[in-house]
C-alpha cells in the first residue's frame, strides 16, 4: 500500500532516529494491519517514522521527545514467547541521482506488495519511509519486517531489519 503523507516529517536526518521497545500505540499517519505466524502485526507511520506493533512487541524507530535510546546497530532481547532482534546501518550516497535511485528501486520492489507500506512525505518525492514484511521459508517459526527510512537532505536512507523468532 502506497500512502500520500499530509503532513512534514519530523525526522529529517538519519541521526534524529531513536530506538524504543513496548511503546504504546502513537499516532499514525497510516496503518496497514496483516496476520502472520500467528500474531495480528501492525505495519505503522508515524510523522516522525515508523511504528510496528507485532503480538507482545512493540518496536518504534523515530524522532522521540526526552531520553530515548539512539539507534543501535544491534539489539536482542526476549519477550514474551519470542526472541527478538534488531539491526540497522545508514547508506549515504555520494549524489543525489545515486540517492534517488536507491529510493526509486526500493518503492518498486515493494509496489505491488499486499505486506508492504510505502508513505511519501510532502516537499520531496524522494521523502520515503517504507515498511515490509518479510516473506517466510517453508519452516519458519518466525516473522521478519524490513524498513526504509530516506532523507533526501543528506543523501542517507536507514535500513533496518528485526525479527520475532519462536524459541524451538
Amino acid at each position: 500500500m502506497r500512502a500520500t503523507l499530509d503532513t512534514a516529517y519530523a525526522d529529517a536526518r538519519a541521526d534524529a532516529l531513536s530506538f524504543a521497545l513496548g511503546l504504546p500505540r502513537l499516532e499514525a499517519l497510516a496503518v496497514l494491519p496483516l496476520e502472520r505466524a500467528g500474531l495480528t502485526v501492525e505495519l505503522r507511520l508515524l510523522g516522525a517514522s515508523h511504528q510496528v506493533i507485532a503480538g507482545p512487541l512493540s518496536e518504534t524507530v523515530a524522532c522521540l521527545p526526552g531520553d530515548a535510546e539512539p539507534l543501535p546497530g544491534r539489539a536482542t532481547t526476549s519477550v514474551p514467547g519470542w526472541t527478538y532482534d534488531f539491526a540497522a546501518t545508514t547508506a549515504t550516497h555520494s549524489d543525489g541521482t545515486a540517492f534517488a535511485r536507491a529510493v526509486e528501486a526500493v518503492c518498486a520492489r515493494l509496489a505491488d506488495r499486499g505486506d508492504a507500506l510505502t508513505g511519501d512525505f510532502p516537499g520531496s518525492r524522494h521523502a520515503v519511509t517504507a515498511l515490509a514484511l518479510e516473506t517466510p521459508a517453508p519452516d519458519d517459526i518466525g516473522l521478519g519486517w524490513r524498513t526504509w527510512h530516506a532523507y533526501p537532505q543528506t543523501r542517507e536512507i536507514v535500513m533496518t531489519r528485526s525479527r520475532l523468532v519462536k524459541p524451538s
